[in-house]
């Protein structure tokens, strides 16, 4: 009787201690797949803050690729609209010149001609005073003619840098909406990293994705620069067969 006691405690101690080490193994396992959870919790923290950094710098070197080519265009654009003012203006005042001249040299011949035909002194002596008139009317007319000229290229430079300042200015704003979409982006990137739950989530998932549309056309506008480049006025001069000295040809 005493020994059937004597085993029946022993198995009771024995099942007591298989049960302990049963908890004990299942604390451990639960210990560990614990720590398992949140080394890839962590692990997969730091692979999106690594991902979300990485996409942000290829972001920010973008938009300074397309800054700076935007610049580049707009650079040349101002200075084929400076040079096509410029070119015009020199264009005019030259043809103007040179009518003015041909003008004055067909008087010229005229009265020359005149000269050689069967007058009196006081015929000759009129029409050296006209031609002597005429030429310096010519001179004169061909001075004005510069003088007005220049006036008009001064006034289209000023009108030129006008609207160059303007395009500069517009430029600038086009920048800074698009970097004011930029750091919205980034503020709600950073927020949704941290937030904890799914409404807010949501919430800053919807405004991100709207930020991201609008720096999206912010972008766009900047590329744009606003219009394309006005083309320079004139073109290739066409070649004039007209004979020397015609007073009626169109192309002079």
């Amino acid at each position: 009787m005493a020994e059937q006691k004597e085993s029946s405690v022993l198995f009771s101690l024995k099942e007591l201690m298989n049960l302990e080490e049963d908890r004990i193994k299942q604390e451990e396992a639960d210990k560990d797949r614990r720590a398992r959870q949140e080394a890839d919790a962590k692990a997969s923290a730091e692979r999106a803050a690594r991902d979300a950094e990485e996409r942000r710098i290829r972001e920010e070197e973008e938009a300074r690729r397309l800054e700076e080519m935007r610049r580049k265009e707009e650079a040349a654009r101002i200075e084929a609209i400076r040079h096509g003012e410029i070119e015009k203006a020199k264009a005019e005042a030259e043809h103007k010149s040179r009518m003015e001249a041909l003008t004055a040299q067909q008087a010229h011949e005229q009265q020359l001609a005149a000269l050689n035909s069967d007058q009196g002194k006081k015929r000759l002596k009129m029409i050296v005073g006209i031609s002597v008139g005429v030429l310096l009317i010519a001179v004169i007319g061909g001075g004005v003619a510069l003088k007005n000229a220049a006036e008009r290229a001064e006034k289209e430079k000023i009108a030129s840098e006008a609207r160059i300042a303007a395009a500069e200015a517009e430029s600038k704003r086009l920048k800074d909406t698009f970097e004011a979409a930029q750091k919205r982006e980034e503020e709600l990137r950073g927020s949704l990293a941290s937030a904890k739950d799914e409404a807010t989530r949501a919430k800053l998932e919807a405004e991100l994705s709207k930020a991201t549309e609008q720096k999206k056309q912010a972008g766009a506008a900047v590329r744009g620069g606003g219009g394309g480049a006005a083309k320079p006025s004139g073109g290739a001069a066409k070649p004039c067969n007209c004979p020397p000295g015609d007073p009626l040809c169109s192309c002079l």
